[in-house]
């Protein structure tokens, strides 16, 4: 008789679970500023809102890629604020820091950075000095502690987006090594080499969606919490360069998709239908911040303000608690 009631119980609870309505999260892009997202993130682990998918985009990545393996906004706390960004971000040999030029195993540094060299198997030639390997080492050697390596092996299902270079096509990584995705996703046009994946060369998913709110909602999202860093949202302004003049160099080097992009600016208006999309629109007002003020000072300020934005939607919060509870 014991037996029987406690599958009842069991049956009862799993009911009530399965017919809840699901919540999902995104975090958009912005570099350094993902330190808000973790201010947020507190917030909403204080609410007691579960979280059942997750999508983000370049700093947004890590962010979600992380939290999804199992760390808390205490443990993203801290990572932001002990980090060395700017050696983390640049591949930049600590034990070199004050020589001028050095080469080594093939790769020549100049006061540390690597500016030139061998680039290893899944990371190829293209726009970008940086190959931003300590980023993918600290994002696999966090996972790993985890267990959650692999996309399929996260705690809460995740998606990150990057975009074909040469396309200027959305792609949406959803399985394979998670460090690897992730460092495809922030992979800024310029600064930091392209990641080779399925034969497509992959670069920062925020020129095509910074804010993957769609993404989120396909995975099955009922109530979505949209985190945005994007400080300004004017539409951008349409050049009066003809660009018709380099399309054909364009397609001869393989970019006449990224040509495009910057003529036309197709991402603007998924950006504002995403944000029409979220159920909690939460921006944290950081106009004195951009994407390269990284630091402990600095990260620890955007925790805060993080935190304190995302208390002003407190009570569209314990909304979603009360519809939870009630498995609406």
């Amino acid at each position: 008789m014991r037996k029987f009631l406690l599958c009842i119980l069991l049956l009862v609870a799993t009911t009530v679970l399965a017919s809840r309505p699901k919540v999902g999260l995104v975090l958009g892009g912005g570099g350094a500023k993902g330190a808000a997202e973790v201010g947020v993130l507190k917030v909403i682990e204080r609410a007691g809102i579960p979280i059942d998918y997750i999508a983000g985009t370049s700093i947004g990545s890590i962010v979600g890629g992380l939290y999804a393996a199992g760390y808390t906004a205490t443990d993203l706390d801290s990572m932001f604020c002990r980090q060395q960004w700017l050696s983390l971000l640049t591949d930049r040999r600590s034990d070199m820091t004050y020589e001028p030029y050095r080469e080594k195993d093939g790769v020549t540094y100049v006061f540390g950075f690597p500016v030139m060299g061998n680039l290893d198997e899944g990371h190829i030639g293209g726009f970008g000095m940086m190959r931003g390997e300590r980023v993918e080492q600290l994002i696999d050697s966090m996972a790993t502690l985890k267990g959650c390596r692999d996309f399929k092996m996260l705690r809460i299902p995740f998606r990150c987006v990057a975009a074909d270079f040469r396309n200027a096509r959305e792609v949406v990584i959803d399985d394979g090594r998670l460090s690897t995705a992730v460092r495809a996703s922030m992979a800024i046009p310029g600064i930091f080499k392209p990641v080779n994946r399925n034969g497509a060369k992959l670069v920062d998913g925020g020129m095509l969606n910074n804010l993957p709110v769609d993404v989120v909602k396909d995975m099955g999202a009922d109530i979505i919490i949209a985190i945005d860093l994007q400080q300004d949202d004017q539409p951008p302004r349409r050049s009066n360069f003809d660009f018709g003049m380099l399309e054909g160099m364009a397609d001869i080097l393989g970019f006449g998709g990224l040509l495009n992009w910057v003529a036309t600016r197709p991402d603007y208006t998924k950006y504002k239908r995403n944000v029409r999309l979220a159920t909690v629109y939460i921006r944290p007002p950081l106009p004195d911040m951009d994407a390269s003020s990284f630091g402990n000072k600095n990260s620890a300020r955007m925790i805060k303000v993080g935190e304190s934005e995302a208390m002003k939607h407190w009570d569209e919060l314990m909304k979603i608690k009360q519809q939870l509870e009630l498995g609406e």
